[in-house]
């Protein structure tokens, strides 16, 4: 098998494994329970986590509030009759995550008391949908978030500021859903999978008292695992050590764990950081992450390394990531562009689309942060 194909059916393979649709499937199936209930699925995954309930509910789904972001609703879903759909923006909230937020509290004022709401809430939740704070104004939020965006703020520290200013976040929904029964599946899109963290917290922490009942039924982790058993490469080995903060130093360690190993397969889960200047060009992490690579990579033929989002999109682009290898640079360098100058420009993207090296899937229906692939032939 060609090896880039191979990685490439590699990450596909792992995709699959957590995609929204079958975990939630799965996850309903194995409690055996189908009473009515409401379902309302808000993050980048949320439209297949609601086909997965839809396909185990059937009937029993009395109605259904889908907050997405733009772009991310399937043509099929758009036709149903009994699903409100609204569309928001990532990873940037604007006037549309604030009527999302508008909507969600109607749709719940609105639902019978004594009927149950199921919440599948998956990653990009806390942009998408907002409530704000007495004393805060959309222009105040965008500029705390812009700036910790572009200063490689972790997601602890950026969904901390989210729940500070929210009327939602931070275990505050339960404000408005009333006494009703709440179960919640969760897609996990934070180191070490805390819920407090994932969409900020919209559910928790939550009252001792509820009846609330809630599962993580993706993850990282699962992606990771659903790789290393596949059987395209062997051996095949998941890293234990988590890839987080500055995506230089990541992507120098990985590429050096590659040249010092013995052939096979390494997998990396991550959630790095960048620091933007101040007009960066197109890209996002896991391209910056791969072009760094690359620039150590141009002596090592016998390695490769893929860098990918799982939700499909890396920054503000379409792109996953990207596939590089020894010949990156040279196939750059051969349409006249300087890797080392794009990626002070916060500019891999040009290079990687000129490079032949990017990664484009599409909307993927699931968000478990990012992985590393690494292959030594």
């Amino acid at each position: 098998m060609n090896p880039r194909q191979g990685l490439l059916e590699l990450y596909a393979t792992g995709l699959a494994a957590v995609n929204g649709t079958s975990v939630v499937y799965r996850a309903l199936l194995a409690r055996a329970e189908r009473n009515p209930c409401h379902v309302v699925a808000i993050g980048k995954a949320a439209d297949a986590m609601l086909e997965g309930a839809r396909r185990y509910l059937h009937h029993a789904l009395r109605s259904a509030l889908l907050i997405t972001k733009h772009g991310h609703v399937a043509a099929h879903t758009a036709t149903l009759d009994n699903v409100q759909i609204c569309e928001a923006a990532h990873p940037v909230p604007d006037e549309s995550s604030l009527a999302a937020g508008q909507v969600l509290l109607d749709y719940l004022r609105a639902l019978p008391a004594d009927e149950p709401v199921l919440f599948l809430i998956s990653g990009g939740t806390s942009s998408l949908v907002e409530v704000l704070a007495d004393g805060w104004v959309l222009e105040g939020l965008q500029a705390l978030t812009n700036e910790l965006l572009a200063n490689g703020a972790d997601i602890h520290e950026i969904n901390a500021m989210r729940r500070s200013v929210s009327r939602i976040k931070g275990g505050q929904l339960w404000d408005y859903v009333g006494e009703r029964a709440v179960t919640c599946l969760l897609m996990s899109d934070v180191p070490n999978d805390d819920p407090d963290v994932i969409g900020s917290g919209l559910l928790f922490p939550a009252p001792s008292a509820r009846d609330f009942d809630w599962q993580m039924v993706a993850n990282n982790a699962a992606m990771l695992e659903a790789m290393a058993a596949s059987e395209l490469f062997a051996p095949t080995t998941i890293m234990p050590e988590f890839l987080v903060g500055d995506v230089l130093t990541a992507a120098s360690s990985c590429v050096q764990h590659l040249l010092d190993s013995e052939p096979g397969i390494y997998l990396w889960g991550a959630e790095t950081t960048v620091q933007l200047p101040e007009q960066p060009g197109r890209g996002g992490r896991n391209q910056h992450f791969a072009l760094a690579a690359a620039l150590q990579l141009q002596d090592a033929d016998d390695c490769l390394l893929l860098v990918a989002g799982t939700d499909g999109t890396d920054g503000m682009t379409a792109d996953a990531g990207a596939l590089v290898d020894s010949g990156t640079c040279l196939r750059g360098n051969a349409e006249n562009l300087d890797p080392v100058a794009c990626l002070h420009a916060a500019d891999a993207g040009t290079f990687l689309e000129a490079s032949g090296d990017l990664i484009h899937v599409g909307v993927t229906g699931t968000n478990v942060m990012d992985v590393v692939i690494g292959l030594k032939l």
